[in-house]
């Protein structure tokens, strides 16, 4: 398969014809809505360690699905028999779930307009489709990685991994919109473990997870330094596993994006859906502080944060050209110069708060297989360099006593967004405005809000990386999402530093 073009072993598939039928069938029985999605997903995982491959997996997940609403009711059904009887009956199974679901809706749905989108083709950016490279090949890269990072005295054992996925999806609507997509996405990294006198540590790539082909563990088309930082992984362990433990107190931070990204993930990214500020997503790790009286008026951040949604950007976990309900994707503001002005709408959320983005949906919903029915999800959600932001250097030299972070680890936030505590893979000790080595233990706590208010500096584009994860998890049946978000290196004044060790003997 030639790059950037679709898949000749999908577009054979019946999908068309699959959704004409269903599409027919939703309007004869009366439904006011109706929308088709024909899905391949590919998966391909490798796990190496110490220098052995423990497994390679592939897996596939293929059907279709057929929503409505029929009654001012959501309907949804899902199949696997590629036929149009088959594709007849899931239509008639989801209009007849509408029905029972129209006596217990005490509010009609309703969707925020959208224009038609008529045969639209979108393909992700990437120069080589990982499925096209032997399996062999990947498993001996990998093997060679673990095989390098144990030559370091400090790396008792390493292992790396590599999940990629293939995604093509199908979706046609009553109104006339017919999408066909596809998007690549590899998730790389790699680990190298250690014992010192008194601990076991470890330390892992910061590589990001990426939009992008097997260019990017190769070195092609703005791919990972991967030799330099195999090579200067085994010599951070070391320092990490002889440094001292953290002094708990207040600390200015300089917080590098393999870091941050993953706190504007829950600080931000989460509290800003729309339907968890609502109170729709409540269950699952709960609902939001940001709630909808606050847009316009709550200072979320200094005046310097300025955050996106997009679901356009080169290479985000989340861009698409069109959403799982046909609407093309955009990218707009969250928050502007520290004020809270947006969130993230799908097209029933968009629907009931018409003020917001000109009563359109942004592009945020999602599901992650046919068998599931689309929600609102994160866009690729990211705070803004300074266009003559500093380096990382002069964020560093404006600090007399504070710490480093580098890399992300475990974290912890509450059901509404706003208490958290996040660690981190390694913090180095500022002094006058110097790095002074690795401190162990570290873990630094605030609210969301005073957090980003403390914000006092972010560093130039030069700084900004594009972080993320595979494994965003939402919803009830649950289903995972991957999500970009990029950041400058930051600078935030007086943050509480915990001694995790201290805290878990408490």
């Amino acid at each position: 398969m030639g790059a950037r073009e679709l898949d000749p072993t999908f577009t054979a598939l019946p999908y068309r014809g699959l959704g004409d039928a269903a599409l027919a069938r939703a309007a004869e029985l009366g439904a006011s809505h109706a929308d088709f999605r024909f899905e391949r997903v590919r998966y391909q995982e490798l796990a190496v360690r110490d220098g052995a491959l423990q497994g390679a997996s592939d897996t596939e997940d293929l059907g279709f699905a057929v929503r409505v609403v029929h009654g001012g009711a959501w309907g949804f059904a899902s199949g696997v028999v590629l036929t149009t009887d088959e594709a007849v009956r899931v239509a008639e199974t989801a209009v007849a779930v509408a029905r029972v679901a129209a006596e217990m809706t005490g509010s009609p749905v309703e969707l925020a307009p959208e224009p038609v989108h008529a045969d639209a083709t979108w393909v992700s950016a990437y120069e080589v489709d990982p499925f096209d490279v032997p399996v062999a090949e990947k498993a001996a890269l990998l093997v060679d990685w673990t095989n390098r990072l144990r030559t370091g005295a400090a790396v008792d054992h390493a292992s790396a991994h590599l999940l990629q996925v293939h995604e093509n999806k199908y979706y046609a609507d009553l109104t006339g919109t017919r999408t066909t997509q596809q998007r690549i996405r590899l998730h790389p990294g790699f680990e190298a473990m250690g014992a010192g006198a008194d601990t076991f540590d470890s330390m892992a790539s910061i590589a990001p997870p990426v939009g992008r082909g097997w260019e990017y563990l190769t070195g092609g088309g703005g791919g990972w330094d991967w030799d330099a930082e195999i090579e200067e992984v085994p010599e951070l362990l070391a320092e990490k596993l002889k440094a001292p433990s953290v002094e708990a107190g207040s600390y200015d931070l300089v917080i590098h994006p393999s870091n941050l990204w993953l706190t504007i993930h829950e600080s931000i990214g989460h509290a800003t859906e729309l339907d968890r500020a609502l109170g729709y997503e409540a269950n699952y790790a709960g609902t939001s502080f940001a709630t909808p009286d606050q847009l316009g008026t709550l200072q979320y951040g200094s005046g310097v944060m300025n955050v996106t949604g997009d679901r356009t950007h080169l290479h985000g976990l989340a861009t698409i050209g069109y959403d799982d309900e046909g609407v093309a994707t955009q990218s707009w503001d969250i928050v502007k110069d520290g004020t809270f002005v947006g969130y993230q709408l799908d097209r029933s959320m968009a629907a009931m708060h018409p003020e917001l983005n000109d009563n359109r949906s942004n592009g945020c919903a999602y599901a992650d297989s046919p068998g599931h029915i689309p929600i609102q999800r994160m866009a690729n959600v990211s705070l803004q360099a300074a266009p003559d932001g500093p380096s990382t250097e002069e964020l560093i030299g404006r600090v007399e006593r504070g710490l480093y972070v580098v890399g992300d680890k475990s974290w912890s936030i509450d059901m509404q967004r706003f208490n958290f505590q996040f660690t981190g893979q390694r913090f180095y000790r500022i002094a006058d405005g110097e790095l002074v080595g690795q401190v162990r233990d570290a873990a630094y706590q605030a609210t969301t809000t005073d957090f980003w208010n403390s914000l006092e500096a972010v560093g130039g584009p030069d700084t900004w990386v594009l972080g993320g994860a595979f494994n965003c998890g939402k919803a009830q049946p649950g289903q995972v999402a991957a999500v970009s978000h990029g950041c400058p290196t930051s600078l935030f004044r007086g943050v509480r530093i915990l001694n995790t060790l201290t805290e878990a003997g408490n």
